[in-house]
């Protein structure tokens, strides 16, 4: 397996030394055995999707599709005792050649056929040797294939360990591929930045009508609302506006990782910025004592493969005496084609070295939806992030306020706005139906007068007669009185004080009319003595 394993890494240096001849842009990644199958996983439940199930797929099925998958790409014969039948037909195998292809990212088989045109195919690892190697079946050829992850059990360390270096290396993969979409996944809420799979799922939507990668998408947005002004921003209905911080956030961040790319010449000192600066947010934002150590162990382990890889480079820039090639316009950034170009070369030697390492022994463990959770909140399961929320069907019973209020809505709607009245109600026409007790004297509704006195309370002595009762529930108008009809007006005032009395208090109470006084005359002054002798005389002088 050592053998195996050093044959491999010479195989990745002379891929990444050949690159520019073989690939568009010298930043291709490439993808080792878990990130492989992690990919499979994704592009099998995302069929089982389009075919009409769930975003879902039983861990035993991916297994034996990807022993499928390894046959068909390294053209080998299928193993005694299994079939030989492909499941859903060609359709898997195209849907994880498009992940990588929009990816920008190649498998340890496409570097295998890449490198038998270019050196000895003795010397590489054979395509048996490669099938063993990344289906684990070069120690334990017939291994039980397990189910299920065990259920219940705490994440052990070097589960958390793994994890945490995986969350390194993404980081440092985006640094040099943004178009990788399997890193923007593991490091989108990594730590934790409010951005769950709602947010996932709506920069995913993004990048599909805009047909770029989940990074550049996520970027063009945060970039267009910094910078954009009223005309070029997005429309306030855009469902990323919502989380605008989080992203702004994690934009931010790997702006300056980018400036610590470019301003830093030398690819050890920049190498080992760049893993402390991601050290340091997962350190602060995580109170797990298990991935704070782990982040501490995985920063320095990181930092001593950096400068060997550096010191290696420029051992074999030495030795061979040619110049590196002048970068191309469109496969290096303009902003680190120079002053970080170094740094890109031996942080892609080491995202090659750790494609190269042997896959995880456990296959459950690597793709259960139960993975350590490294943000706080919730697993950095990738199957979950890429799987839509689901939408409330109707079926689960709403909270019992929803529900009645949706009942009354329609009964409110019927009713109508409530009138308000004044204290002359009486005078208006009632719209509803009158109280049983307002027409017991009247045969029909036509009949029934537009101002109506409700009955006086019963006195609290003896029981009140029948005939008092029907006489309080009458008509009070004068052509139905019978004391008014009788012509005495002593008797009509007397009964007029007393129903007023009895209704002082009422809602229904007419207004009383006020009586018209009659305007009172001035009275004459009387005259005191000889006050007309003294007018006349006034009167006879002013005359004169």
């Amino acid at each position: 397996m050592k053998a195996v394993g050093e044959r491999l890494k010479q195989m990745m240096r002379l891929f990444r030394r050949e690159s520019h001849r073989l690939l568009e842009s010298e930043r291709t990644t490439v993808y080792g055995a878990d990130a492989m199958l992690m990919v499979l996983q994704l592009v099998m439940a995302q069929v089982n999707k389009q075919e009409g199930g769930e975003f879902r797929v039983a861990l035993s099925d991916v297994l034996l599709a990807w022993k499928r998958l390894l046959v068909d790409k390294l053209d080998l014969r299928p193993p005694d005792g299994q079939a030989a039948r492909r499941q859903s037909g060609d359709v898997i195998p195209e849907a994880y050649e498009a992940f990588l292809k929009r990816s920008n990212a190649v498998d340890l088989v496409h570097v295998l056929a890449m490198c038998q045109g270019l050196q000895d195919p003795e010397e590489l690892v054979s395509p048996v040797e490669l099938y063993e190697f990344l289906s684990g079946s070069s120690d334990v050829p017939d291994a039980p294939i397990p189910s299920t992850p065990s259920a219940g059990s705490p994440a052990c360390g070097w589960r958390v360990k793994s994890a945490v270096r995986r969350v390194f290396c993404s980081y440092l993969s985006l640094l040099v591929n943004a178009k990788d979409d399997l890193a923007t996944a593991l490091t989108l809420d990594v730590p934790d930045r409010a951005l769950g799979r709602q947010t996932f799922t709506e920069v995913k939507r993004a990048a599909r009508r805009s047909d770029m990668s989940l990074f550049l998408a996520l970027t063009s947005f945060v970039r267009t609302v910094q910078l954009g002004g009223k005309g070029y921003a997005p429309a306030p209905s855009d469902p990323l506006r919502k989380h605008i911080k989080g992203l702004s956030a994690f934009v931010h961040f790997m702006d300056n990782l980018q400036d610590i790319l470019g301003e830093t010449p030398d690819p050890s000192v920049c190498g080992s910025k760049l893993v402390c600066a991601i050290r340091g947010v997962l350190v602060k934002a995580c109170d797990s004592r298990d991935i704070r150590s782990a982040a501490e162990e995985t920063a320095s382990q990181l930092k001593e493969e950096i400068c060997k890889l550096h010191q290696i480079q420029k051992d074999d820039a030495v030795g061979s005496g040619i110049s590196p090639a002048r970068p191309k316009a469109y496969a290096v950034n303009r902003a680190t084609a120079y002053g970080g170009r170094d740094t890109v070369k031996v942080l892609l030697a080491l995202l090659d070295q750790e494609a190269a390492t042997p896959p995880c022994s456990n296959k459950a463990d690597l793709l259960s939806e139960d993975q350590p959770v490294l943000n706080g909140t919730e697993a950095t399961s990738v199957l979950a992030l890429f799987r839509s929320p689901e939408v409330s069907t109707g079926s689960s019973p709403e909270p019992l306020k929803k529900r009645a209020r949706s009942l009354l809505a329609p009964l409110k709607a019927k009713m109508g706005p409530r009138a308000i009245r004044s204290q002359f109600a009486c005078t208006y026409q009632e719209d509803e139906e009158p109280a049983l007790n307002r027409v017991l004297l009247f045969p029909s509704s036509s009949q029934v007068p537009t101002c109506v006195h409700p009955a006086p309370k019963p006195k609290s002595g003896p029981a009140a007669k029948p005939s008092e009762t029907i006489a309080a529930l009458a008509p009070r108008s004068a052509n139905s009185d019978p004391v008014r009809a009788a012509g005495s007006d002593g008797a009509v005032e007397k009964t007029t004080k007393k129903r007023r009395r009895a209704d002082v208090g009422t809602e229904n109470e007419a207004p009383e009319k006020k009586k018209k006084q009659p305007l009172k005359t001035t009275k004459k002054t009387k005259m005191i003595t000889g006050q007309a002798t003294l007018t006349s005389f006034f009167r006879v002088s002013n005359h004169q």
